[in-house]
């Protein structure tokens, strides 16, 4: 289901025009056909597995019991949609606050502020236990501390870096891009089978995730070249006008 965020973002961000549409421009083309590539490669590795190509020892039978446990796939599916649909509102709504108030790092500071609290006043009520709350052992707190610095502060500074100088598309581009990443972080650490649908899916998803930037890449180089032409044009006609006056 969050496969579906980059479609999502990118219908929000043609309609709040934050994205170019023109389905005759070859950048518009491929942008669109590289995000729905994206999606249908991100599905693929979800839902389709296939003979299996490399299997390592693994280590993580203890996880597969949670797996068994009942589901209700009916609300879940509804609050994956929702979180999906928050997740595509959010990079609108952020991008709209970056082009108002350019500082990356303050918006960046606000977030994780605000979210501490909130996260905070959360656990206290569902917690009660001040036990659960200690670092011991201690790799409880190398877990907090590299969720804070790299999970929360670093991931959200960079992805907010680059939604201010991109836009909203190009930062959701990355999220079936995770999943190549979650499929070779789990085969190696892990011992998580490789399947041929994960090795199918990978390829179609970096496909469409290239498309995507030479789309993007070739819109820059567009614009670029009109607004060079349109300072040249402006020049002339200021130097045109300046002969004028001269003569009179």
């Amino acid at each position: 289901m969050l496969n579906l965020i980059p479609g999502l973002t990118f219908i929000l961000a043609v309609a709040f025009r934050m994205e170019k549409l023109n389905l005759r421009n070859s950048s518009s083309q491929a942008k669109l056909l590289g995000t729905i590539v994206s999606i249908v490669g991100a599905f693929i590795v979800t839902f389709y597995k296939g003979p299996s190509l490399l299997r390592i020892t693994s280590i993580s039978s203890s996880l597969h019991p949670l797996l068994m446990l009942h589901s209700n796939w009916v609300a879940g599916g509804f609050l994956l949609a929702v979180d999906c649909m928050c997740a595509s509102a959010w990079l609108i709504i952020q991008a709209s606050v970056l082009k108002k108030f350019p500082a990356e790092l303050t918006v960046v500071f606000y977030y994780c502020f605000f979210v501490t609290l909130q996260s905070g006043i959360v656990c206290l009520v569902m917690e009660s236990d001040l036990s659960a709350w200690s670092f011991k052992p201690y790799v409880r707190l190398v877990a907090v501390l590299y969720s804070a610095v790299f999970g929360s502060a670093f991931q959200l500074g960079v992805s907010t870096w680059c939604l201010h100088r991109t836009g909203p598309v190009f930062v959701a581009m990355f999220k079936p891009l995770g999943f190549v990443v979650s499929v070779v972080i789990g085969v190696i650490f892990l011992g998580d089978t490789f399947y041929l649908g994960s090795l199918v899916g990978a390829i179609i998803i970096v496909t469409g995730f290239y498309s995507v930037m030479w789309g993007k890449a070739k819109e820059g180089k567009v614009d670029t070249h009109t607004l060079g032409t349109t300072l040249e044009s402006s020049s002339q006609k200021v130097a045109l006008l300046s002969n004028d006056l001269g003569e009179s």
